[in-house]
This record gives structure tokens, sequence and C-alpha cells, in this order.
């Protein structure tokens, strides 16, 4: 009897030792181990990231970080860290956490536009994804890339068509880029690649007008006027005499590219620059800026008309007004001349 009473306490305090086991193990598997108020918050684990370090970046957000360990090493996740943006919704237990982790790599969008070269291009997205703007702007001039898409240095930025694209935010450097290649490839898929063809230009000559344009006015139903009047003047053999050109010509000259220029004068036309239209009648070597799609479909779709010359409206400000004939051209630049001199704007 003795020896079956011992044996009946021990039994009894395996099975109360078990169910503790077994509480502490679902306690560590399935109770809620988040440690913020919102309703969720994101990790970002960077590429090649140890587990050493992916402990750091989630311990703010989690309760308990020891049983946190022993759940992901359990599962094997502290030997196979994923780099990605992850989303930890507020009350998931660790086993969740770390299916999340191990799998969900949540996408982001990423934006741009009007960018005025490649390296303000490469700080805007190094504002967005993983890779920095000095490995993005070194695949943005790699040479070898550059020139085997048919791009120079100066018309790279033409790649860059811009928009809403959904990325994962550990995208390197070179994956951006080459998605970016198969975006402007798709871009001048089809229509626009005919409608270029029809109007004498390559998709990067058109690019380089709408660039133009983009500079000239804001007014969207108003671009494919002004991309009327360059092409008249382009077609005909005319300098495009474009003040947005010369501005761009001054801030690669001085290599300052914060200068604001609210005036061009006489002086500034006789830059020697390939960016200056007023002396040279060809193209510049590339863009001025990045523009939006309605300047490129407004170079592809400018508006057939007789108007050679234009300028600021300061009757209704944003938009231009228009002239067939250089006198009445003059007139028009007259009454801008006087409003601006008015308004104390000397540069």
């Amino acid at each position: 009897m003795y020896i079956k009473k011992i044996l009946l306490i021990i039994a009894l305090m395996g099975l109360i030792g078990g169910g503790i086991f077994a509480y502490n193990v679902y306690q560590a598997v399935f109770s809620p181990n988040t440690n913020f108020e919102e309703d969720s918050v994101i990790i970002q684990i960077p590429t090649d990231a140890t587990y050493t370090e992916l402990i750091e970046i989630i311990s703010p957000s989690i309760k308990d970080i020891y049983s946190f360990d022993r759940i992901a090493s359990r599962k094997g996740y502290s030997k196979n860290i994923k780099a990605g943006r992850y989303i930890i919704k507020k009350g998931l237990n660790n086993n969740d956490i770390v299916n999340i982790l191990r799998s969900k790599n949540t996408p982001i969008n990423v934006t741009f536009n009007n960018q005025e070269r490649l390296e303000n291009l490469a700080g805007r997205i190094a504002q967005q994804i993983e890779a920095d703007s000095t490995s993005l702007i070194t695949a943005f001039k790699e040479e070898a890339f550059v020139q085997e898409h048919g791009f120079s240095l100066e018309s790279a930025l033409s790649m860059y068509i811009p928009n809403k694209y959904e990325f994962f935010w550990n995208t390197s450097a070179k994956q951006f880029r080459d998605r970016m290649l198969k975006e402007y490839t798709r871009f001048w898929e089809g229509k626009r690649t005919a409608k270029a063809k029809k109007i004498g230009l390559t998709p990067t000559q058109v690019i380089t007008v709408a660039s133009i344009v983009q500079k000239e006015t804001a007014k969207v139903d108003e671009r494919p006027r002004v991309a009327g009047v360059y092409m008249n003047r382009y077609n005909n053999g005319w300098k495009l005499d474009a003040d947005p050109t010369v501005i761009y010509a001054i801030k690669k000259h001085r290599n300052d590219w914060q200068t604001v220029i609210k005036r061009v004068l006489y002086k500034d036309l006789e830059l020697d620059s390939p960016y200056n239209t007023y002396k040279y009648a060809e193209l510049p070597p590339g863009p001025i800026t990045m523009p939006d799609i309605s300047a490129i479909d407004a170079v592809l779709n400018y508006e057939k008309h007789e108007y050679y010359f234009f300028v600021a409206n300061v009757e209704n400000m944003g938009y231009h007004k228009f002239a067939k004939s250089i006198e009445q051209h003059n007139r028009n630049k007259k009454q801008y001349i006087d409003w601006i001199n008015k308004q104390g704007i000397r540069r």
C-alpha cells in the first residue's frame, strides 16, 4: 500500500508538472505578446540582418522577448531571418508574429515625380526603400547599363516615368532600376511609340520637350497648346527659346541646384550651354526635369495651331497669352514686363 501511494503521488506530481509545462508552452505560443497601443506597428528588417539585430529591432514592440525567442528558435526562424517590411497587429501571439516574419513581407507604394536630376530621384527613392541614395545613384549612372539601353547620362532621367509603383521595402538599387526599365518599356509600348514616330521624335526627345512644357506651365489643360508652340518652332528649324532651359543651364554651370531664378536676363541668353535653347537650335541633350505623364502625352498629342510665341498672362495668372506674329507677341510681352517690373522682380 505504501509503495502504491508513493507511485500515485509521483503520478499526480507528473500530471501537475506536465500541466504546468503545457500551460507554459501554451502561454509562450498562443498568449498575446505585443507591447504597443496602436492597432499595428511596422517592423523593417534590413538585408543580411543577424538574429541578434532582429531581436534589437523587434524588442520595443514585444512584451516578453524571452518567450518570443524560444518560439522563434523552435520554429527555426532564428536561423532564417528574412529582410523586409512586416506589419505586426496588436494582440498577436508569438506563433503569429513568427509566421508573419517568415512569410508576409508587405509591399509598399513608391511614388516620385518632378525630380530635376538623377541625384534628386535617388534621394527621393532612398526615403522609401532600403537602398540608400549612394547605391541608387551609382546604379542609375552605371555606364554599361545606360549605354546598353540607348540612354546617355544626360538623358537617363527619361527612363523613370513618374507614377505610383508597388515594391518590397528591401528592394536593392539595381532591382529598383531594372524594374523602372521594364516600366519604361511598358509605358512606350504600342500607341505612344507610334505617336512619337509620327511627330518625328524619339521617346527620349519627347520627354525632353515634355520637361520644358512641364516647367512652362502647371496648367494641365494648357500643356497641349504650349507643346504645340514648341513643336511649331522645332518643325520649322527655329530655336526653342525656352526660358526654363536657360535657368537649368545656369544651375548646371554654377553647380548650384538650389538657385532660384524668377526672371531670365538678356545676359543669361549668352551662356554657352547645350541646354540654352536661345543659343542652340537642337533639343537639349536630356530633360531639364522629370515631366508628368500629362506633359508627355501633351507633346505626343500636341495642339495643331499657328502659334509661335507665348508669354505669361498677367490677367489670368498661371496661364499664357499666345501669338502668331512677333508683333502681337511683343505687345503681350510688354504687358508682362510692365507687370514684373511693378512687382520688383529683378532676378
